[in-house]
């Protein structure tokens, strides 16, 4: 035998590692083809979404057959439709983090990148939860604005700086030695409720078209309306005084922390900026921590919205663009805090246990606002 040589039994080992690795490969081609005869043909009466009606040589069981590839763990690891719940790191932007994530993924080797975006901006400086929308889940971004944010949040005193947080250059300084835990309280209550907030000059909202932040970095002078923002409770963890203190807030998506911290140092007239800030949820949806993530699908999805269960023949009207009965609507699986505001949220229109239709009332009916093919 040759020196160095494999054995038969390594060969056959080699052999076999390598027909697993391609099998990933081999399920999401047959997924791609059969895919495009079975369930992405609409059918006059409607169909189950993953027992459609065959076409052409398509046998019966294929859709069965796809479905249970489709739950092997080879194909479940990838970056599957939903939204997923991950924990950003202090460091790098939303962005960053999104494409680090997909580029992650197994499925951006095997296939084309997956469409997505991310639902909510955390800045550098923050970490925790953040939302990654995956193909059609990225249908909905706009639901995910008005619903409750929490955040932890460490307010340094003494000084402003001109972005709200460490990393910002300080514009001016106040001696925070008479500041106290009773004056910080009252000041505070004060925020509670909807209140006008001029967003800080390194935010992401556009002025003629361009995020504010890339003219702030060029130097630019940035003038930003007043926008009305909601702040449901904060409370004080703890005070540090007079170096820091710690609190508690549940907000409305649009609400600047920063601002927050902003305004409470010129309002307790010594200056302020944050030094940490933290997402710890959003609705439901807790931040499940570094090196994990969390998929969600079907009932998980928007379960602060009423639900309503569709049948075969609903499907069909809805997907022929015609009103179905507003009647069998269940309600929410989550409720919003008490007093906050109605997210004005659609109605979820299930079929087979997934998110199949975003659906409206209209003219004392429901028709569909947006469809999920294949369902979420």
């Amino acid at each position: 035998m040759q020196i160095g040589a494999p054995s038969v039994a390594e060969k056959k080992s080699a052999f076999i590692r390598h027909k697993s690795a391609a099998l990933p490969e081999l399920v999401i081609g047959i997924w791609s083809f059969f895919g495009h005869w079975s369930f992405r043909r609409p059918t006059r009466g409607g169909y189950p979404l993953f027992c459609g009606k065959p076409r052409g040589i398509l046998p019966p069981f294929a859709n069965a057959f796809i479905y249970i590839l489709s739950q092997h763990s080879l194909i479940n690891h990838m970056m599957a439709p939903g939204i997923h719940l991950v924990h950003k790191p202090v460091g790098p932007s939303s962005f960053s983090f999104l494409q680090s994530y997909i580029a992650s993924s197994p499925s951006a080797q095997v296939q084309k990148r997956p469409k997505t975006c991310h639902g909510g901006t955390l800045d550098p400086f923050a970490s925790g939860l953040l939302l990654i929308l995956v193909e059609p889940a990225t249908k909905l971004f706009e639901y995910l604005h008005s619903i409750p944010k929490v955040y932890e949040a460490t307010v340094r005193w003494g000084t402003e700086t001109d972005n709200g947080d460490l990393l910002g250059r300080p514009v001016s300084t106040g001696d925070a030695s008479g500041v106290s835990p009773s004056q910080l309280e009252e000041g505070l209550a004060t925020f509670i409720g909807w209140r006008d907030q001029i967003p800080p000059a390194t935010s992401a909202k556009r002025i003629g078209g361009e995020r504010a932040y890339l003219k702030a970095h060029r130097g630019e002078a940035v003038d930003l309306p007043a926008s009305s923002v909601y702040l449901h409770e904060a409370v004080w963890l703890d005070h540090d005084l007079p170096m820091q203190s710690t609190m508690r807030l549940t907000v409305r998506g649009g609400y600047y922390v920063r601002a927050l911290a902003r305004d409470l140092g010129r309002l307790v007239g010594c200056g302020a900026h944050l030094t940490r800030l933290h997402r710890v949820s959003i609705g439901p949806w807790i931040d499940p921590g570094p090196d994990r993530r969390v998929e969600l699908r079907g009932l998980d999805i928007l379960p602060w919205a009423v639900n309503r269960i569709l049948t075969d023949q609903e499907v069909g009207e809805l997907r022929q663009n015609r009103l179905i009965s507003q009647h069998r609507l269940l309600p929410a699986d989550w409720p919003l805090p008490q007093g906050f505001p109605d997210p004005q949220a659609p109605i979820r229109g299930f079929h087979m246990n997934r998110l199949a239709f975003l659906l409206e009332h209209h003219d004392g009916q429901l028709r569909a606002l947006t469809a999920f093919r294949g369902g979420l």
